[in-house]
């Protein structure tokens, strides 16, 4: 046994997987959130398993966009990402993140494994443990709580 820290990236099993649908009213993306994106998989973080763009339109539809230039400034922005398709979003779970959002808008489908936790996932199912559920606080419901705590106090 070593005491140096296990490359997340070779571990048999993954880790957690999360996604996050986010969206960009009156489609406006202006890429600030790429480079700390890009840093996030640098440092084997997360590993970005699918990455979608979506729009919607007024009447409704809902179509991807391709990989382009979202701050206007001439140069492509998302080529770092361009490709990224595991095959884990389908057309149902573009359909679904497309009914989150407002006709005009635009959003990104993002899906990811976290890095950080596949070696405790390792360990933990070697050990004959289970992940048995998993879940995601939205952040707002955070603030509302934390909000109340301090009006009682």
């Amino acid at each position: 046994m070593t005491n140096e820290p296990t490359d997340p990236r070779q571990l048999e099993d993954p880790g957690p997987i999360d996604y996050l649908v986010v969206e960009f009213p009156g489609s406006r993306m202006t890429g600030e959130g790429m480079p700390v994106l890009v840093d996030l998989v640098d440092r084997g973080i997360i590993r970005i398993l699918d990455l979608t763009f979506i729009k919607k339109e007024e009447d409704g539809s809902v179509f991807g966009l391709e990989l382009a230039d979202v701050t206007g400034d001439g140069e492509l922005d998302l080529t770092f990402f361009e490709g990224v398709s595991s095959g884990l979003v389908g057309q149902d779970e573009l359909a679904e993140a497309g009914a989150l959002i407002a006709p005009g808008d635009s959003a990104a489908v993002l899906l990811y494994e976290n890095l950080w936790a596949a070696p405790m996932v390792t360990a933990l199912r070697h050990a004959g443990a289970r992940m048995i559920a998993s879940g995601r606080v939205p952040v707002q419901d955070v603030i509302d709580a934390l909000d109340a705590l301090d009006a009682v106090t």
